[in-house]
């Protein structure tokens, strides 16, 4: 028994190490200076379609258009950007990516599920760009934002065709993301739309049941994920906490569906979603979001959560059904008189009440006042923080040029320190 137990073991290890080589591969190349930033319609664009499309095609992987076989797995669309310095429009041509793996049930393989990430990015960078670096012209190669989802997804498709689920599953590698969710927008169109050229797909877009987003979960830290949708099925959050649990991560919910990311686009077509990240960091839309950067043993816990996750949802034996929940993204998108200049632990990992300070920006106000990374900020102008929105809160509350009190708890001391604070940069 013992000795089958270890050889058992020795199994899972060689898997996953194949599965971490896999995404380690993915990453490298979709991110490399070769590709040049995936923006749309460039010759990267159609390196990285490539990559995809040949991987879907080695799988064996049901394409969703009649016609050529090479181009079997694309949905076509075009898209127009007004270029902010020269004023000029320019009129793009790219593409989703999809492939399906039917179900193996009779009766719950007409309902399918969207396991989706976006495989576009900035290119260049510039002004307009979404750059974080808007000054500097350089590859911003995306490895987190968003190769590192596309890795994941393509594990999974490798999974779920060897395992067939229930439910049929779309894998989607949406493009355009960055310039608005263009492309999770123009593939629920095409759905509502009749298209003879259509195949494997289910006929009525209300026969998706649920989306599955992966964006940006390079980065682990702590052994900690945010997922946002837990509130849009009644089942969902019980469903990500045990799959959590199963997989030794902590979770942070967040019940509703909104968010800049392609998941939003299915709430809004009032099916349930759910959004795994592991969160920002200061190389995010900037030149050095590289593949060197990457946590690829979290990668590996993001695709088993992924994977037990999918597997639940996939095999309820009624529909998820659909919750109306209001955003609860405001305070974060308000726009402040006042910054920080620090990222908030926004996984919620750290088991010490108070808002834990991940990356504190040097010549920032709270740098320069003292304040450092993995702080526990406590109190910020004599009025408690304990979680993400209650320090938005105290954000929008503040004024630039005053200076106020901001108590940290730092291992086992807790400081005061004050902080002048500065508009943030627009």
């Amino acid at each position: 028994m013992r000795r089958l137990l270890i050889l058992a073991l020795v199994f899972v290890l060689v898997l996953q190490s194949q599965a971490q080589d896999g995404m380690r591969k993915t990453v490298e190349y979709l991110a490399s200076q070769e590709l040049g930033g995936r923006f749309p319609a460039t010759a990267g664009d159609t390196l990285a379609s490539e990559y995809i499309t040949g991987m879907l095609r080695g799988m064996k992987l049901k394409p969703i258009v009649k016609g050529k076989k090479e181009k079997g797995f694309y949905q076509d669309f075009n898209f127009s950007k007004k270029d902010i310095v020269t004023e000029k429009t320019t009129e793009y041509n790219t593409h989703n990516i999809i492939a399906v793996a039917p179900g193996k049930d009779k009766r719950l393989k007409h309902e399918y599920i969207v396991v989706g990430s976006h495989y576009d990015h900035l290119g260049f960078g510039g002004q307009g760009s979404g750059s974080r670096r808007p000054d500097t012209l350089g590859v911003h190669p995306g490895a987190d934002d968003n190769a590192s989802g596309d890795a994941v997804v393509l594990e999974l498709a490798k999974h779920f065709k060897k395992v067939r689920s229930p439910r049929s599953i779309i894998f989607a590698f949406f493009g355009a993301e960055e310039q608005g969710l263009i492309g999770s927008k123009k593939f629920l169109e095409w759905m509502k739309q009749a298209d003879g050229r259509r195949k494997n797909l289910p006929q009525d877009v209300k026969d998706i049941v649920a989306m599955v987003n992966l964006d940006m979960v390079g980065r682990m830290r702590d052994h900690a994920m945010s997922v946002s949708g837990t509130g849009t099925s009644s089942g969902f959050k019980a469903l990500v906490e045990q799959a959590a649990e199963q997989t030794g991560l902590t979770v942070s919910c967040i019940p509703d569906g909104y968010g800049p990311s392609d998941h939003a686009s299915f709430v809004a077509q009032d099916i349930p979603v759910l959004f795994l990240t592991t969160g920002g960091h200061m190389e995010y839309h900037t030149p050095a979001d590289v593949p060197s950067t990457l946590n690829y043993e979290g990668m590996q816990q993001t695709l088993e959560f992924s994977q037990k996750l999918i597997t639940q949802i996939a095999a309820q034996p009624t529909k998820p059904d659909y919750i109306s929940v209001p955003s609860s993204q405001t305070m974060s998108h308000a726009k402040f008189k006042v910054t920080l200049g620090l990222m908030p632990d926004v996984m919620g990992a750290s088991t010490v009440p108070g808002l834990r300070a991940d990356i504190v920006v040097a010549g920032k106000p709270a740098h320069n006042a003292g304040i450092r990374s993995g702080d526990i900020i406590k109190e910020i102008d004599g009025k408690p923080v304990k979680d993400i929105n209650e320090y938005m809160e105290r954000l929008a509350e503040l004024q630039a040029g005053t200076t106020i009190p901001v108590k940290v708890l730092r291992g086992e001391e807790t400081i005061v320190f004050q902080v002048h604070l500065t508009p943030p940069v627009r």
